[in-house]
């Protein structure tokens, strides 16, 4: 049986799960509301303050729906109640970030600054001129969104000029310098 499927959804106080016909479930709390469709065939169950999965057999389809389920709708009751943060770093001479309105002007090393407007439901911070938080409710799209603002400068493989995830670790490539002794 799914370890994961298995484990109990707390449901903290001021977050309300509302499980209609077919799966349809709609989570409201704090920071918002939140709602997702599961597969008809997973049985979602609420006792007291806790919610339940459970899987109707044990064929391979009901098992990788089982953990998948119980990890989304986790999700949701976290992101009414706390949200989710991703933080990004930028790292390079003369690169920099403004915040314009809702969204972002960077400048990356191109010829112009790039405009970068975030979609309904996620918000953005800068804080200094090279650090980027990424907030809001639902954690797959705070996660795209900073993907992908990574995408518009990844960085750099022989500097690490770029954007990147706050403690992202970079293996630099030692370039040209290494291969000058081989030659004779």
């Amino acid at each position: 049986m799914s370890r994961i499927g298995r484990q109990p959804i707390a449901v903290p106080q001021g977050v309300t799960v509302d499980i209609g016909e077919s799966n349809q479930v709609s989570v409201q709390g704090a920071k918002g509301e939140l709602r997702r469709s599961f597969s008809p065939d997973m049985i979602i169950t609420r006792e007291d303050e806790t919610l339940w999965v459970n899987r109707p057999s044990d064929s391979k389809t009901h098992r990788s729906l089982h953990g998948l389920t119980r990890s989304l709708l986790a999700n949701m009751v976290q992101g009414v109640s706390q949200g989710y943060e991703k933080n990004l770093e930028i790292s390079g001479v003369g690169y920099r970030v403004a915040q314009e309105g809702e969204g972002l002007v960077l400048q990356v090393g191109y010829s112009r600054p790039v405009a970068f407007s975030p979609p309904e439901g996620v918000g953005l911070q800068v804080e200094g001129n090279n650090r980027i938080k990424v907030l809001g409710i639902d954690k797959e799209l705070v996660g795209e969104v900073a993907a992908r603002l990574r995408r518009i400068r990844p960085p750099d493989a022989y500097k690490g000029k770029g954007i990147r995830y706050a403690g992202e670790k970079l293996r630099l490539k030692p370039g040209k310098a290494g291969r000058v002794g081989l030659r004779k």
